[in-house]
C-alpha cells in the first residue's frame, strides 16, 4: 500500500520524512498541502490534524503527525535510522528533540521572516534575534560534527535527517556552509547517499520560484 505524505515543499519538517521515505525506498506519494492558502486551517485537514501543520503521514490505518514522531514509527518499520536500536536511540532522540526546539523551530521562521514576507513587513529586530540563536546552534552542530562522520553512529540515522532538513534549502537563511566546514562535510556525505534528492524534487512547491 502507498503511504501518502501530506505536505508542501517549502515545509522543512515535511523533507525529513520525504527524504526518509526516500532513502528506505518505501512506496510513497506526496499530497499537496496548500498551506499558504489556509488549507490547513480548513474543517477537512483539521480533521486529519487538528494540529493545523504539516506533514501528516497515512500508512495504511496508521495516521501519524510530527516529523520526530513519523521518523521513529519509520525507523520501527524499516529497521533503519537509529530509532529501532536501543542502544544509540536516546542520542538520537537528543538530537531530534535539540533540533525541534533550538534548530529547526528557529530557522523555520527565520527563512519565513526573510523569504515569504514582503520585503517592507519583514521585521529586523526579529530576524536578528533568530540569526544569533542560529549561529548558537549552528556552532553546536559543527562542533558536534568535528570529529565523526554522522551525529549518531557509524551510519545515517533520524537525527541526521532531522538536524539536515532546512540546511538544503535554496532560500537565505544566514547559513552558508563555507562557515561550517563540518556541516559542510556532513551535508555532502548525506546528499552522496544512492536516492538523496532536495526538497523541491520530492515535494510539490506551495510558492513559485523566484
Amino acid at each position: 500500500m502507498t503511504i501518502k505524505l501530506h505536505c508542501f515543499g517549502e515545509s522543512g519538517h515535511s523533507y525529513k520524512v520525504a527524504l526518509a521515505l526516500t532513502l528506505a525506498k518505501l512506496d510513497w506519494q506526496p499530497v499537496f498541502v496548500d498551506f499558504f492558502n489556509g488549507e490547513n486551517r480548513t474543517p477537512d485537514y483539521l480533521a486529519l490534524n487538528p494540529m493545523g501543520e504539516a506533514p501528516v503521514m497515512v500508512d495504511g490505518d496508521v495516521t501519524l503527525t510530527q516529523s520526530g514522531v513519523i521518523l521513529d514509527y519509520l525507523s520501527e518499520k524499516t529497521g533503519l535510522f537509529g530509532l529501532h536500536d536501543p542502544a544509540i536511540r536516546r542520542d538520537v532522540l537528543k538530537w531530534v528533540l535539540w533540533d525541534n526546539h533550538k534548530m529547526s523551530s528557529n530557522i523555520g521562521v527565520l527563512r519565513f521572516l526573510k523569504n515569504f514576507l514582503p520585503a517592507d513587513k519583514r521585521p529586523a529586530e526579529t530576524i536578528a534575534f533568530l540569526e544569533g540563536r542560529q549561529r548558537v546552534a549552528f556552532k553546536i552542530l559543527n562542533t558536534a560534527l568535528q570529529d565523526q562522520p554522522w551525529l549518531v553512529g557509524d551510519t545515517i540515522t533520524a537525527a541526521d535527517l532531522s538536524c539536515c532538513s532546512y540546511l538544503y534549502y535554496p532560500e537565505d537563511m544566514g547559513f552558508d556552509r563555507k562557515d561550517w566546514p563540518h556541516i559542510d562535510a556532513w551535508l555532502t556525505r548525506i546528499s552522496d547517499l544512492p536516492d538523496w534528492a532536495p526538497p523541491y524534487d520530492l515535494m510539490p512547491r506551495a510558492l513559485k520560484a523566484a
